[in-house]
């Protein structure tokens, strides 16, 4: 007779294994949901390369001369001139409503004024509210208009015996993205983020369902009584699952799409071993503390889904202040990115990295411990008999919308998992999301100058570099090799080389060139730095071509003619300072709003089977019942919707130029649409947790299918026009144009009516749901 199988890691393993074959959610989660994530997030940066940002021109002067601009601009592989305004007004009202990201406006009497020798202007009107396309646009614009002067002919005869003394040019090399692909950088970083969380999540739910569904007897005796092979064992079959997505991670970015890998894979690879045990342990440690699944799961997910913020990688720690550096040490995520950049990205020397995976590892401890030190607790204490949550009257008096509607409201705020979704995750993401931005824009940002030249230009460059908001001299190193140690310890970002005989070369009438070595790891601070260097060198140019002579004198004035006879002026729109939090926090705060009253209105049809049965469904699936509920919803959701459209803006400073009403007209339907939406799901779920499993990896993939960080130019069609299903699309390109951007309900009218039939549709799903369910229940039942 077979011996039965000893108690310990491997009988708690093969326990969970069979629960995990049994439970298709459980294994859905940790399989399914990322591999669906990364697939769409592969697929929405499937075009690495930014093209076809729609532009207007207003060209008011119609010469010869101002076509060969228009032509320049057309022909600008990034952008596409999508439409000809009269005025700059009709311009204008092209970028408010989409329509453009960017307007050219050349002046009337243009060509007259330049052979006349008068600098004429071509100004760029760029939306800066939307980051990536707008900065992307306005570049490629002046790119193409700089190669439209270039070409033009001479307006004045040279004089033979005038000097023109050189000027410096900077020769820009960048390291570890020279392609600059924006899928590159975004990708390493996002992937690991989406698995985190459902990593967290998936852990919750292994040790959570024990105190619900499961039997924690049964799982302690499996493990023989033992607290750390019951840990140990319950979380070894997801730690195997977890390392196995983040290899097909790797695969997915270094295989299919070609980023090079420069550092050392045993030390990434064994930084992804701590961060899964890390963010297991963070699961289990929330359910054991709780001993609640829903509420377990909630607080996993306020946990860890900011933590992208945090992490550094959008807007670098660099800008961030106290408290979003505090918090962020805490993430084990934040130094697991960190170690990613040095050896994936940078290829640093593993020693660089052993401060942050010292972190890493020690957090990974930290986390398990305490979720061993609360496990051997509950083990030594006489068992506790856990009080179900309060049951929820599922019926309400009457068959009218209001009686549904107060029924629903009373339900979500007696329901601890739906109110801290519904009601109170708003609260929280109100106030720490937008933590890691509000430093708004980078300053300071510090370089290496290696001066070999030792001349007065120099040191008249150095000072000027100093000078620029953007950037800092951080240390002036003799060597190239001392400035590249500086660079491997992160304490520079830049090294610009001024060789030896430069001014020499300038006195001349030469071009004298430095080297510039700008880290791209991290793009914001790639774009800054470059930013400042530019305007440093520019600004040591014009006092070069001035002779000495006074800024606003006439010889300068000539000067500046004779070397830029056109004057271009970039105009950034709505966010006119390059605010990253500006930027990023209004359209996230919408993605909050839909994601926190989803997943809260879909638990609850998972609630009302759970007490009720097919019977408590049914109920909730009439068309007053669903009508009733949605604005139960509308009601309860009217305060975060006051809270993040405009209270929140005005305390963190963001442009408000919206009028109340038409945000409240915007987001009627945008919420009515995500209530419909959740309750047409909701409808086939038998448990309150699914929504948090199934949808909690679903916010960062939506965010970049919006349009406001990557642009919609570079999504794939079929995919732009499937992201069109979800509420937020529209909801937040609609909000984010009235509120940040002075539109009207008419110039978005079209986010609008999106919104609307999203809602319609929904609503009537949602009533179908129901009785389809039930018919499929009792088909099953035969």
């Amino acid at each position: 007779m077979k011996a039965p199988p000893r108690p310990g890691v491997f009988l708690v393993a093969t326990r969970e294994l069979r629960w995990m074959r049994r439970d298709r959610l459980a294994l859905f989660l940790a399989v399914g949901v990322p591999l669906i994530a990364f697939a769409l997030l592969g697929w929405t940066f499937s075009n690495a390369v930014i093209r076809d940002l729609k532009v207007s021109v207003v060209d008011a002067d119609r010469t010869p001369t101002s076509m060969i601009y228009v032509q320049a601009v057309a022909s600008a592989s990034a952008v596409r001139v999508a439409e000809r305004s009269g005025d700059l007004t009709s311009a204008m009202r092209a970028i408010r409503s989409g329509d453009a990201i960017a307007a050219v406006y050349i002046p009337e009497n243009f060509e007259r004024d330049l052979m006349a020798r008068k600098r004429p202007q071509i100004i760029v009107f760029y939306n800066r509210q939307y980051f990536t396309p707008g900065n992307n646009a306005s570049s490629a614009i002046s790119n193409a208009i700089a190669a439209a002067t270039a070409t033009l002919p001479p307006t004045s005869p040279a004089k033979s015996a005038s000097f023109k003394p050189g000027s410096l040019v900077v020769e820009q090399y960048v390291l570890t993205n020279p392609a600059l692909n924006f899928a590159q950088f975004l990708l390493r970083a996002i992937m690991p983020t989406v698995l985190h969380v459902v990593t967290a999540i998936a852990a919750g739910y292994a040790v959570g369902s024990e105190f619900s569904t499961r039997s924690r007897r049964a799982w302690l005796r499996a493990a023989g009584g033992s607290p750390l092979a019951a840990l140990v064992g319950k979380l070894a079959p997801l730690f195997a699952i977890f390392i196995l997505m983040m290899v097909v991670v790797a695969v997915t970015i270094h295989g299919l799409y070609h980023i090079p890998f420069r550092g050392d894979s045993v030390m990434m690879g064994a930084a992804a071993c701590l961060l899964v045990i890390a963010y297991l342990s963070v699961g289990a440690l929330f359910q054991l503390l709780v001993r609640n699944l829903a509420l377990g799961l909630s607080l996993t997910a306020i946990f860890c889904s900011p933590a992208f913020g945090f992490a550094g990688v959008g807007f670098p720690l660099l800008g961030m202040g106290g408290f979003a550096r505090f918090w962020g040490a805490l993430l084990p995520l934040r130094w697991y990115i960190q170690i990613l950049f040095d050896q994936a990205v940078r290829g640093l020397p593993t020693s660089v990295s052993a401060e942050p995976f010292a972190i890493l590892g020690g957090l990974a401890v930290v986390f398990f411990g305490l979720g061993w030190l609360r496990l051997r607790a509950i083990i030594k204490v006489s068992p506790i008999h856990v009080p179900a949550p309060p049951p929820i009257n599922e019926s309400y008096s009457g068959g009218g919308v209001g009686a549904a509607m107060a029924a629903e409201c009373r339900r979500i705020l007696s329901d601890r998992g739906a109110f801290g979704l519904i009601v109170l995750a708003p609260i929280i993401y109100g106030v720490l999301y937008p933590q890691p931005y509000l430093g708004q824009v980078l300053r300071g940002i510090p370089i290496v100058v290696v001066d070999q030249d030792g001349t007065e230009l120099s040191r008249e460059l150095i000072q000027t570099l100093n000078a620029d908001e953007a950037i800092k001299v951080e240390v002036l190193a003799a060597t190239l090799a001392e400035a590249q140690a500086a660079l491997a310890r992160r304490q520079v970002f830049a090294i610009l080389g001024i060789p030896e005989g430069t001014e020499r070369e300038v006195l001349k009438g030469n071009e004298a060139r430095l080297a510039a070595y700008v880290d791209s790891a991290y793009f914001l601070l790639y774009n800054r730095v470059a930013q400042g260097i530019s305007e440093a060198s520019g600004a040591v140019n014009a006092e070069i071509a001035a002779h000495g002579a006074r800024s606003n004198g006439s010889l300068a004035h000539a000067a500046l003619i004779k070397s830029s006879p056109v004057e271009l002026l970039t105009e950034p729109l709505f966010n006119p300072v390059g605010g990253y939090a500006s930027y990023v926090v209004p359209a996230a705060f919408v993605l909050i709003l839909q994601q926190s009253l989803f997943m809260g209105s879909a638990s609850l049809g998972g609630v009302a089977f759970e007490k009720g049965g097919r019977e408590a469904r049914r109920r909730r699936g009439g068309a007053r019942a669903v009508l009733g509920q949605a604005l139960a919803h509308l009601c309860l959701e009217t305060p975060a919707l006051a809270l993040y459209l405009i209270i929140l803006p005005r305390v963190y400073g963001f442009s408000t130029l919206g009028r109340p009403i038409d945000l409240f007209l915007m987001a009627a339907p945008f919420v009515l649409a995500v209530s419909f939406l959740a309750q047409f799901i909701g409808a086939w779920f038998k448990r309150r947790e699914s929504a948090v499993l199934l949808f909690i990896a679903a916010s960062l993939p939506l965010f970049f299918l919006v349009g406001v960080s990557w642009p919609v130019e570079a999504i794939p069609d079929l995919l732009r026009s499937a992201s069109r299903a979800f509420p937020s699309t529209s909801a937040i390109d609609g909000l984010v144009r009235i509120n940040q951007m002075g539109a009207t309900l008419h110039d978005v009218w079209r986010d609008w009516a999106t919104l609307w039939i999203l809602a319609g549709v929904y609503g009537l799903l949602a009533v179908a749901a129901t009785h389809l369910s039930s018919r499929e229940q009792i088909s099953h039942g035969r």
